[in-house]
C-alpha cells in the first residue's frame, strides 16, 4: 500500500510543483492572465493528493464515498518574497521530474545546485565535491536514502553535512528512522515552498555556524600547538643552563622534576676561583612563563657574577645585592627564595645565607655508618620584598664524608590523596636513613611520587647533593 501511494503521488507532486512555480513566475512578471486556471489545477491536484493520503489505506479503501469534498484546500502565495541563500546543495531523487522541480525551486533561492538520480551517484558526488546541504529522497532503487545517510554520517569527512530527507512517505516511522540516523530534518512531498525555504535556511545557517566554529577550533589548535612548541623550547633552554653533574674534585648530582612545562625553580654551582666553590638554588613563587623568566634572569646573574662591586664569596652580600636588583614591584609582583653557599676547600668551611628558603640539610657520618643531620639556614627575608634588607652570613665546618643537600620545598611538601601534606621533618628522617644508599636522590623522588599517588607532583622538585670526601 505504501509503494502504491508513492507511485500515485509522484506525478501529482510534479503537477503541484510546476503549477506553484508558474504562479510565482506570473506574480513576478505581473502577467496573471492564467493564474486562475493554474490555481484550479493546483487545488485539484492537492485535493487528489489528500484523497490518496487518507483513502488509500487498509482502513479507508472500503469507506470511499460516491463523492468527496476536497480534503486539502487551495493555498495561495500572494507576492511572497523568496529569501536568497548562499551555498552548494546536492538534490538526490531517482525521478528526473522530481529533481527538475526541486532544482528549479532551489535555484530560485540563489543556491548552487547539483543533482544525482541514484544513491551511488550521490555518494560519488559527496566524495568529490564539498556541499553545504543534501536534500535526499528516501525511496530509491538499489542504494536508498537511508543507506546514503548512514554512509555520510559514518564518514568523519561528511558527517557534518546537514541532510534533509524528502519523501512521499509521510509515516512517523520514516521520520523517526531518518532523524535517528542523523538527518537534520524531514520534508514530505509535495513540499510546502515556505516550509522548504525555512528549513533550508535553518540548515544552511547551522552549517555556517558549525564551519565557523570548526575554523575557530582549528585556529585555537594551531595556536596551542605553536605555544606548546615554544614552551617546549623554553623548557629545553631552562634544562640546558643547568650544570652537568660532576665527580671531581667534588661529586655533585641533582634531580629536577618540574610540575609544569615551565618551572620557577633553577639552580647552579661553579668554582669562583681555585679555592671557592659556590652552590645556589632559587624558587620563584608560582609557575609558568613569568616565574620561569625571573628564575632564568636571576640564575644567570649568579652564574655570570654580574653584580658590580659584589664579592660572590660572601653569601650575605650576594643576597643583599640580589634583593635590591630584583624588587618584586618591577617583576610583576613576583619574588623568589634563595639558598646560596660557598665552600672554601682549604679550610673545609661552608659559608651560607638564605632568604625565605628551606634550610639545606647537612648529613655528617657517625659511628656504625649512621648519619647525623644539621639544618643550615640564616632565616633571611624573601628576595625582592623589601629593598635594602641586609642578609647575614653563617658558616660551619664540613667533616670528611659529609653530604650537603640543597633543595626546594617541593621535595618535602607532598600532598597525598587524603589531602595531608608531609613536612621537612619527614624529609629529614628519610634522607638521614637513606644517606648511605647508592642513589639517595632517586630514592627521594620515588618516595615523593609514592606519597603523592601520581607521577605529576604538585610543585617543582629540585635538589642538589654535594659530597665532601677527604
Amino acid at each position: 500500500m505504501a509503494q502504491l501511494r508513492h507511485d500515485l503521488r509522484t506525478p501529482i507532486n510534479h503537477i503541484i510543483g510546476y503549477s506553484e512555480m508558474l504562479l510565482e513566475d506570473a506574480e513576478e512578471s505581473g502577467n496573471d492572465s492564467g493564474a486562475g486556471d493554474l490555481k484550479k489545477i493546483r487545488s485539484a491536484a492537492q485535493s487528489l493528493l489528500g484523497l490518496i493520503n487518507t483513502r488509500l489505506s487498509s482502513s479507508g479503501v472500503a469507506a470511499i464515498p460516491q463523492s468527496s469534498t476536497p480534503l486539502m484546500p487551495s493555498e495561495d502565495h500572494p507576492n511572497r518574497s523568496e529569501k536568497h541563500f548562499r551555498g552548494r546543495v546536492l538534490a538526490v531523487d531517482d525521478n528526473r521530474e522530481n529533481l527538475n522541480v526541486l532544482a528549479r525551486r532551489l535555484a530560485r533561492h540563489g543556491l548552487d545546485v547539483e543533482t544525482a538520480e541514484s544513491g551511488l551517484a550521490a555518494l560519488d558526488s559527496i566524495r568529490s565535491h564539498a556541499f553545504d546541504l543534501v536534500l535526499l529522497d528516501v525511496m530509491m532503487p538499489g542504494v536508498d536514502g537511508y543507506a546514503v545517510l548512514r554512509k555520510m554520517k559514518s564518514n568523519p569527512e561528511t558527517r557534518d553535512i546537514p541532510v534533509i530527507m524528502i519523501s512521499a512517505l509521510d509515516e512517523l516511522e520514516s521520520v523517526a528512522r531518518c532523524i535517528e540516523a542523523g538527518a537534520e530534518d524531514y520534508l514530505p512531498k509535495p513540499f510546502n515552498p515556505t516550509l522548504l525555504e525555512a528549513r533550508i535556511g535553518a540548515c544552511l545557517e547551522k552549517k555556517a555556524l558549525r564551519d565557523a566554529e570548526q575554523g575557530h577550533l582549528r585556529k585555537i589548535e594551531e595556536t596551542q600547538n605553536r605555544l606548546d612548541k615554544e614552551l617546549a623550547e623554553a623548557a629545553a633552554y631552562v634544562r640546558s643552563i643547568l650544570p652537568a653533574p660532576t665527580q671531581s674534585p667534588l661529586p655533585v648530582s641533582w634531580k629536577y622534576r618540574p610540575s609544569s612545562e615551565l618551572a620557577g625553580d633553577s639552580f647552579g654551582y661553579h668554582w669562583i676561583d681555585s679555592e671557592h666553590f659556590a652552590v645556589y638554588l632559587l624558587d620563584v613563587c608560582g609557575h609558568g612563563v613569568g616565574a620561569c623568566l625571573l628564575s632564568v634572569a636571576a640564575i644567570n646573574v649568579l652564574r655570570s657574577g654580574s653584580l658590580p662591586g659584589i664579592d660572590f664569596r660572601n653569601p650575605g652580600e650576594v643576597l643583599t645585592a640580589l634583593n635590591n636588583a630584583f624588587p618584586m614591584e618591577r617583576q610583576n609582583n613576583l619574588y623568589f627564595t634563595l639558598w646560596y653557599g660557598v665552600y672554601h676547600a682549604p679550610s673545609r668551611t661552608l659559608s651560607f645565607s638564605s632568604g625565605g628558603h628551606p634550610p639545606a640539610l647537612l648529613l655528617e657520618p657517625g659511628p656504625g655508618g649512621l648519619f647525623t643531620s644539621q639544618r643550615l639556614s640564616s632565616n633571611g627575608m624573601i628576595i625582592g620584598v623589601m629593598e635594602d634588607t641586609p642578609y647575614s652570613t653563617q658558616s660551619c665546618a664540613l667533616p670528611v664524608g659529609a653530604r650537603l643537600f640543597v633543595l626546594c620545598d617541593g621535595c618535602y611538601e607532598i600532598r597525598n590523596a587524603s589531602g595531608d601534606m608531609s613536612d621537612y621533618n619527614a624529609f629529614e628522617a628519610f634522607m638521614t636513613g637513606n644517606a648511605g644508599a647508592t642513589d639517595p636522590l632517586g630514592d627521594l623522588e620515588s618516595w615523593a611520587i609514592a606519597m603523592r599517588g601520581e607521577s605529576t607532583l604538585e610543585d617543582d622538585f629540585s635538589i642538589i647533593e654535594i659530597q665532601f670526601p677527604a
